[in-house]
């Protein structure tokens, strides 16, 4: 007799909605994953939430002086929206809003977190995931990641916040070319695009993401804040009004500044404590 056949293998269900996306914390150092491993962590409507929530509790958070931001395992940062939801979840514009209204709300809770981020890009990066990866300050790649934004393939745009976010890293006609062509190209594209900060081995894109985050770490928390803070209102035409100007020496009457001082003129590394 032929040997029976093996019983297919069941997909394992989704994580829970307290761990599809997880945080983990070391010293100062924040890490939020994105957690769907067997989806290669396609982004759905809880993911979305949760994400938003985690990243408005670390932005609150003193004792955090950089975040993070990957995908579970080495095989993707994310492929984008999960598109077995759209049926149900996207299915005409009304409820396309109403999602669209959960992702804005954690693409701007990314991009106004008080403390740095990092993407650590491994793999697959493209539509949603490139977006997040967007509103991120630092994005570090394995070589052999693939970046785009594909979705013309689908019959969908990007919409407004999505699209300042892209044109504000590459200029209007590299996005316009990335969105026309739809093509999903690789990481040193990527690099010459201005769409990453650095490209590494992928062997190595682990161990250089949390080399920059304690970079960032051991530097003055206050004052990454105030240049991150500075960083995003100079993106606002409106002049700089005196109280604005004023608050670029406000670093003067920060305990940080004589613990840098000081340890400039010992020789020694300086231990900021954020006061």
């Amino acid at each position: 007799m032929p040997p029976a056949s093996p019983a297919p293998r069941k997909p394992r269900p989704d994580p829970s909605p307290a761990d599809i996306v997880l945080v983990r914390r070391e010293g100062w150092v924040a890490t939020v994953t994105l957690n769907r491993p067997d989806k290669l962590n396609a982004l759905n409507k809880v993911m979305w939430r949760r994400l938003g929530e985690i990243m408005r509790e670390l932005s609150a958070d003193d004792a955090v002086r950089v975040v993070v931001l990957r995908g579970a395992g080495d095989k993707a940062f994310s492929p984008g929206a999960d598109i077995a939801e759209f049926s149900d979840q996207r299915a005409d514009a009304g409820q396309a809003k109403r999602y669209g209204a959960i992702m804005h709300e954690t693409m701007y809770a990314i991009a106004e977190c008080r403390h740095p981020t990092v993407a650590l890009i491994q793999g697959i990066c493209v539509g949603g995931g490139l977006e997040i990866a967007l509103c991120c300050d630092i994005r570090i790649a394995g070589a052999g990641a693939r970046l785009g934004v594909p979705i013309n393939k689908l019959g969908l745009v990007m919409a407004y916040p999505e699209i300042e976010a892209l044109i504000g890293l590459v200029g209007r006609s590299t996005a316009l070319e990335i969105l026309f062509e739809a093509r999903v190209f690789d990481a040193a594209e990527a690099l010459s695009k201005r769409l990453v900060n650095r490209v590494v081995p992928d062997a190595k894109v682990v161990e250089e993401a949390y080399a920059t985050a304690s970079r960032i770490a051991d530097g003055a928390p206050l004052v990454n804040r105030w240049h991150k803070k500075f960083a995003a209102r100079l993106n606002d035409p409106k002049p700089l009004s005196q109280a604005e100007m004023d608050e670029g020496y406000a670093c003067f009457d920060t305990e940080d500044y004589r613990i840098g001082y000081r340890a400039f003129l010992q020789k020694r590394k300086p231990e900021f404590g954020g006061s």
